[in-house]
Protein backbone atom coordinates (compact mmCIF):
# COMPACT_ATOMS: atom_id res chain seq x y z
CA UNK A 1 0.00 0.00 0.00
CA UNK A 2 2.93 2.63 0.86
CA UNK A 3 4.64 1.59 -2.56
CA UNK A 4 0.95 2.11 -4.13
CA UNK A 5 0.32 5.46 -2.41
CA UNK A 6 4.26 6.93 -3.12
CA UNK A 7 3.63 6.55 -6.84
CA UNK A 8 0.28 8.47 -6.47
CA UNK A 9 2.11 10.86 -4.97
CA UNK A 10 4.55 10.89 -7.70
CA UNK A 11 2.21 10.90 -10.61
CA UNK A 12 2.77 7.42 -11.65
CA UNK A 13 -0.20 6.49 -10.54
CA UNK A 14 -2.56 9.04 -11.66
CA UNK A 15 -5.29 8.38 -9.21
CA UNK A 16 -5.38 9.08 -5.03
CA UNK A 17 -6.07 6.37 -2.25
CA UNK A 18 -9.67 7.63 -1.17
CA UNK A 19 -10.38 4.60 1.44
CA UNK A 20 -8.19 2.15 2.84
CA UNK A 21 -10.05 -1.00 4.42
CA UNK A 22 -8.78 -4.03 6.26
CA UNK A 23 -10.57 -6.89 7.43
CA UNK A 24 -8.13 -6.99 10.32
CA UNK A 25 -8.48 -4.92 13.57
CA UNK A 26 -4.78 -4.21 14.14
CA UNK A 27 -3.12 -4.53 10.76
CA UNK A 28 -0.05 -2.73 9.49
CA UNK A 29 -2.04 -1.28 6.43
CA UNK A 30 -4.52 0.77 9.22
CA UNK A 31 -1.59 2.59 10.75
CA UNK A 32 0.35 3.53 7.15
CA UNK A 33 -2.62 5.08 5.89
CA UNK A 34 -3.34 7.41 8.79
CA UNK A 35 0.58 7.59 8.52
CA UNK A 36 0.02 8.97 5.36
CA UNK A 37 -3.31 10.58 6.14
CA UNK A 38 -5.45 8.65 4.00
CA UNK A 39 -8.95 7.59 5.53
CA UNK A 40 -8.86 3.94 7.06
CA UNK A 41 -11.26 1.42 8.86
CA UNK A 42 -11.41 -1.88 9.74
CA UNK A 43 -14.78 -3.89 8.85
CA UNK A 44 -15.38 -7.07 10.74
CA UNK A 45 -15.16 -9.61 7.76
CA UNK A 46 -17.32 -12.10 9.47
CA UNK A 47 -18.15 -15.54 10.36
CA UNK A 48 -15.87 -17.10 7.53
CA UNK A 49 -12.01 -17.67 7.86
CA UNK A 50 -11.79 -17.27 3.85
CA UNK A 51 -14.18 -15.22 2.61
CA UNK A 52 -16.38 -12.45 4.01
CA UNK A 53 -19.66 -13.49 4.74
CA UNK A 54 -22.71 -11.66 3.11
CA UNK A 55 -23.21 -9.00 6.01
CA UNK A 56 -19.35 -7.95 5.56
CA UNK A 57 -19.70 -7.89 1.98
CA UNK A 58 -22.43 -5.42 1.86
CA UNK A 59 -20.53 -3.76 4.73
CA UNK A 60 -17.29 -3.29 2.30
CA UNK A 61 -19.24 -2.34 -0.83
CA UNK A 62 -21.00 0.12 1.03
CA UNK A 63 -17.97 2.01 2.51
CA UNK A 64 -16.57 1.70 -0.72
CA UNK A 65 -19.13 3.19 -2.55
CA UNK A 66 -19.69 5.66 0.01
CA UNK A 67 -16.40 7.01 -0.87
CA UNK A 68 -16.78 7.40 -4.27
CA UNK A 69 -14.06 4.42 -5.02
CA UNK A 70 -13.68 3.69 -8.75
CA UNK A 71 -11.13 0.49 -8.24
CA UNK A 72 -10.81 -1.40 -5.42
CA UNK A 73 -7.04 -2.88 -5.21
CA UNK A 74 -6.12 -5.67 -2.77
CA UNK A 75 -2.62 -5.63 -0.76
CA UNK A 76 -3.02 -8.53 1.91
CA UNK A 77 -6.26 -9.22 1.77
CA UNK A 78 -6.56 -13.01 1.97
CA UNK A 79 -10.32 -13.11 1.44
CA UNK A 80 -11.84 -14.31 -1.78
CA UNK A 81 -13.83 -11.98 -2.99
CA UNK A 82 -17.59 -13.23 -4.21
CA UNK A 83 -21.24 -11.89 -5.31
CA UNK A 84 -22.34 -8.18 -4.99
CA UNK A 85 -18.66 -6.63 -4.16
CA UNK A 86 -17.64 -8.34 -7.77
CA UNK A 87 -20.95 -7.01 -9.42
CA UNK A 88 -20.36 -4.09 -7.75
CA UNK A 89 -16.71 -3.74 -9.18
CA UNK A 90 -17.00 -5.96 -12.00
CA UNK A 91 -13.47 -5.81 -13.81
CA UNK A 92 -12.28 -3.33 -11.08
CA UNK A 93 -10.99 -5.34 -8.78
CA UNK A 94 -6.80 -5.88 -8.70
CA UNK A 95 -5.01 -7.98 -6.77
CA UNK A 96 -0.87 -9.03 -6.61
CA UNK A 97 -0.17 -13.14 -6.14
CA UNK A 98 3.13 -13.77 -5.46
CA UNK A 99 3.72 -16.44 -8.08
CA UNK A 100 3.93 -16.10 -11.25
CA UNK A 101 0.13 -18.27 -12.01
CA UNK A 102 -1.55 -19.79 -12.83
CA UNK A 103 1.59 -21.75 -11.05
CA UNK A 104 1.33 -22.06 -7.23
CA UNK A 105 -1.93 -20.20 -6.61
CA UNK A 106 -3.30 -20.10 -2.83
CA UNK A 107 -1.51 -19.67 0.13
CA UNK A 108 2.14 -19.51 0.73
CA UNK A 109 3.28 -19.43 -3.18
CA UNK A 110 7.04 -19.08 -2.23
CA UNK A 111 6.98 -21.89 0.01
CA UNK A 112 5.52 -24.03 -2.74
CA UNK A 113 7.61 -23.06 -5.39
CA UNK A 114 10.43 -24.34 -3.27
CA UNK A 115 9.08 -27.21 -2.67
CA UNK A 116 8.67 -27.52 -6.28
CA UNK A 117 12.17 -27.34 -7.43
CA UNK A 118 11.50 -24.67 -9.69
CA UNK A 119 14.27 -22.20 -10.84
CA UNK A 120 12.11 -19.23 -11.54
CA UNK A 121 8.87 -17.67 -9.83
CA UNK A 122 7.96 -14.17 -9.39
CA UNK A 123 4.68 -12.06 -9.11
CA UNK A 124 1.67 -12.03 -10.93
CA UNK A 125 -0.85 -8.87 -11.31
CA UNK A 126 -4.28 -10.15 -11.94
CA UNK A 127 -7.86 -9.27 -12.25
CA UNK A 128 -9.98 -10.58 -9.29
CA UNK A 129 -13.36 -13.44 -10.16
CA UNK A 130 -15.01 -15.88 -8.30
CA UNK A 131 -12.08 -18.01 -8.12
CA UNK A 132 -8.90 -18.19 -6.30
CA UNK A 133 -6.19 -16.52 -8.32
CA UNK A 134 -7.51 -17.21 -11.50
CA UNK A 135 -8.65 -13.97 -12.62
CA UNK A 136 -7.06 -12.34 -16.30
CA UNK A 137 -3.58 -11.57 -15.72
CA UNK A 138 -2.61 -7.83 -16.32
CA UNK A 139 1.46 -8.52 -15.75
CA UNK A 140 4.30 -10.57 -14.07
CA UNK A 141 7.93 -10.28 -12.68
CA UNK A 142 9.96 -12.74 -12.46
CA UNK A 143 12.30 -13.88 -9.69
CA UNK A 144 15.33 -16.30 -9.67
CA UNK A 145 14.60 -19.37 -7.33
CA UNK A 146 18.40 -19.93 -5.45
CA UNK A 147 19.89 -22.74 -4.19
CA UNK A 148 20.14 -21.45 -0.74
CA UNK A 149 16.63 -20.18 -0.71
CA UNK A 150 14.66 -19.92 2.40
CA UNK A 151 10.96 -19.42 1.85
CA UNK A 152 11.48 -16.08 3.73
CA UNK A 153 14.53 -15.00 2.13
CA UNK A 154 12.31 -15.82 -1.23
CA UNK A 155 8.92 -14.30 -0.18
CA UNK A 156 11.41 -11.30 0.32
CA UNK A 157 12.63 -11.25 -3.01
CA UNK A 158 9.08 -11.70 -4.16
CA UNK A 159 8.00 -8.79 -2.10
CA UNK A 160 10.48 -6.14 -3.41
CA UNK A 161 9.26 -7.36 -7.32
CA UNK A 162 5.79 -6.46 -6.08
CA UNK A 163 6.46 -3.03 -5.07
CA UNK A 164 7.77 -2.12 -8.57
CA UNK A 165 5.54 -4.35 -10.48
CA UNK A 166 1.83 -3.68 -9.16
CA UNK A 167 2.23 0.21 -8.61
CA UNK A 168 3.68 0.37 -12.64
CA UNK A 169 0.63 -1.81 -13.50
CA UNK A 170 -2.12 0.26 -11.96
CA UNK A 171 -0.93 3.18 -13.53
CA UNK A 172 -0.91 1.74 -16.85
CA UNK A 173 -4.46 0.50 -15.89
CA UNK A 174 -5.30 4.17 -15.10
CA UNK A 175 -4.20 6.11 -17.86
CA UNK A 176 -5.53 3.34 -19.99
CA UNK A 177 -2.33 1.99 -21.60
CA UNK A 178 -3.10 -1.50 -20.44
CA UNK A 179 -6.06 -2.79 -21.89
CA UNK A 180 -7.86 -6.26 -20.34
CA UNK A 181 -8.77 -8.55 -23.55
CA UNK A 182 -9.83 -11.93 -22.26
CA UNK A 183 -7.86 -13.60 -20.18
CA UNK A 184 -4.92 -11.27 -20.33
CA UNK A 185 -4.08 -7.75 -21.22
CA UNK A 186 -2.01 -5.77 -23.57
CA UNK A 187 -0.10 -2.41 -23.73
CA UNK A 188 -2.13 0.16 -25.74
CA UNK A 189 0.75 2.28 -27.67
CA UNK A 190 0.42 6.06 -27.06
Amino acid sequence: MVAIADACAAGVIPMEIGLVLSDVADSGILERAKELGISARYIPPGKFRTKLDDDAEKSYVSALQEARIDWVVLAGFMRVLKGDFLLAYRDRVVNIHPSLLPSFSGLEAWSQAIEYGVKVTGCTVHLVDRGVDTGPILAQATVPVMDNDTPASLHGRIQEAERVLYPETIGKLATGSLKIQGRSARIVPR
